[in-house]
């Protein structure tokens, strides 16, 4: 697993499990699962009372502002630091003490890749691979090139690290995750410094690690990354979970934003204030807002009273409805916060 020391990462006071009663994650199951996991640093609380469940086989995302305490979890779980109380699972089995058994399952990246600067590609993906006491050298360059090829470097294999640029960088460290078949695969940001071709890229090889078996647990800060690549998130924001679960299930949590389409945006827009609808974006044809929450007994209010009262102002309407909501609405919903959507 590809560290922050630039090599496997094996925590300090790690002991091999023998086993102990604990058994390995079952099919269908949960492969991270944490209780109350907590982290302090001095007075600061990085990680609040954590319980985080990550299903087998799913694509989950872990979003969070940047500082929301994603990477100090995920430093947690792979047994890189000790949490301050709580307790954390990888695979069924208990972190860090488990940490010889449960790691070479793993992949991950975290905080960016560990080169070496003055290696090639090639080179760097050798020299994981040597560090690991189960690989089999007879097959090593054969891994390390299925590794630059599957994440788009065979061209740039030879290029020193050094000239790489942030974005090679990024695809190499996820070269050096994939060396080996892997049960969990845990990247942190791992779109940072790509461009957008290189972001799809990534997307289209996480779907494939997970039609494969893999199980990814992906952090992110861009809601529309997470949107478009996972099955499954969990949403963080100044260390605390606010809610996780099955993304279709997040967005249905929210309301989506009214759409109306009209000629007459101005008009329909002033109606639309009057009666309650907020954050009003208007164009050329299109007006859309925030519908109004509850009437003045508790009811929600009826979309059709909407519509009738757009009509009833002369506003020519040509379509009037309500977008899917989005993870972003959910969020904004939960936290009352902006988000980054894209970068």
């Amino acid at each position: 697993m590809p560290g922050t020391n630039g090599g496997p990462a094996t925590p300090r006071g790690a002991e091999a499990d023998h086993g102990g009663g604990e058994s390995p994650a079952d099919p269908g199951g949960l492969v991270i699962e944490t209780r109350a996991l907590t982290k302090r640093y001095g007075k600061h609380l990085a990680v609040d009372r954590l319980d985080l469940g990550v299903p087998e086989g799913s694509v989950f995302g872990f979003l969070g502002p940047n500082g929301s305490g994603k990477t100090t979890t995920i430093r947690m779980l792979m047994g890189l630091i000790e949490p301050t109380s709580g307790t954390a699972r990888v695979l069924g089995r208990p972190m860090p003490r488990a940490a010889r058994t449960v790691l070479p399952q793993v992949g991950a990246l975290i905080e960016g890749p560990a080169l070496y600067g003055f290696l090639s590609g090639r080179d760097n993906l050798l020299r994981y691979d040597s560090a690991d006491p189960a690989a089999d050298p007879r097959t090593r360059r054969r891994r390390a090139e299925a590794a630059l090829d599957r994440v788009g470097l065979t061209a740039a294999a030879g290029k020193k690290a050094k000239a790489y640029s942030l974005g090679m960088k990024q695809r190499l460290g996820l070269a050096a995750a994939l060396l080996q078949p892997r049960r969990l695969l845990v990247l942190d940001e791992p779109t940072n410094g790509l461009d957008p071709q290189g972001m799809r890229e990534i997307r289209t090889l996480v779907r494939e690690l997970a039609a494969e078996g893999t199980t990814v647990f992906l952090s992110s800060h861009l809601l529309d990354e997470i949107e478009q690549v996972c099955t499954h998130a969990a949403v963080m924001t100044r260390g605390r979970l606010i809610t996780q679960g099955p993304v279709a299930d997040l967005a249905a949590g929210a309301r989506g934003r009214l759409v109306v389409t009209t000629p007459d945006p101005g008009e329909a827009a002033r109606v639309l204030k009057e009666r309650g609808v907020a954050d009003l974006v208007v164009t050329e044809e299109r007006v859309t807002g925030e519908p109004p929450g509850k009437d003045a007994a508790g009811r929600d209010t009826d979309l059709a009273d909407l519509n009738a009262a757009l009509v009833a102002a002369g506003v020519r309407v040509r379509g009037f409805g309500l977008e899917r909501a989005s993870l972003e609405d959910a969020f904004v919903a939960l936290t009352g916060e902006g988000f980054d959507v894209a970068g």
